[in-house]
């Protein structure tokens, strides 16, 4: 599977689609609405619809099968999860951002060999670290600033 190197947003409901392309690596529309019909509960047309969108996009390509179209990633999995990592942490005060990630661990199904590799890093994180992560924000858009006007 050839998998360009592009960013695309993708939304929580185009999402469900594309786990089901990365998962089988090719695929066509009948599977995928048969997978996401059981899921999620919906109907075949809105699968579809999600589909279509992915392939406007640029996340999904389609190559003709006799009377079907088979459906593959254009994005990987991995790219995918970089981009909405960005986005999320882009919405969060850099103070708060430690936070966050203790939260997702926190909640987190983690295998052991997941948490030795995460000590890993936060061991290699920490030399380099900085004693205090600086404020980015816009004046007024978190309460770093309203406490010190």
């Amino acid at each position: 599977m050839m998998v360009m190197n592009i960013q695309i947003k993708i939304t929580d409901a185009e999402w469900e689609v594309m786990r089901v392309v990365w998962a089988h690596g090719s695929v066509t529309s009948r599977e995928i609405i048969e997978i996401l019909e059981s899921k999620m509960q919906w109907k075949a047309p809105t699968i579809k619809t999600l589909i279509g969108r992915l392939v406007e996009k640029g996340a999904l390509a389609t190559s003709p099968e006799g009377r079907k179209f088979i459906y593959t990633a254009k994005v990987s999995e991995q790219e995918s999860m970089d981009v909405y990592t960005e986005d999320i942490l882009s919405r969060v005060c850099n103070k708060h951002i430690g936070k966050f990630i203790a939260d997702l661990v926190e909640e987190a199904a983690l295998s052991k060999k997941d948490i030795a590799s995460l000590m890993e890093l936060l061991q290699k994180k920490s030399e380099s670290a900085l004693e205090v992560v600086p404020c980015e924000c816009v004046t007024g858009q978190c309460e770093c600033h309203l406490h010190h006007s």
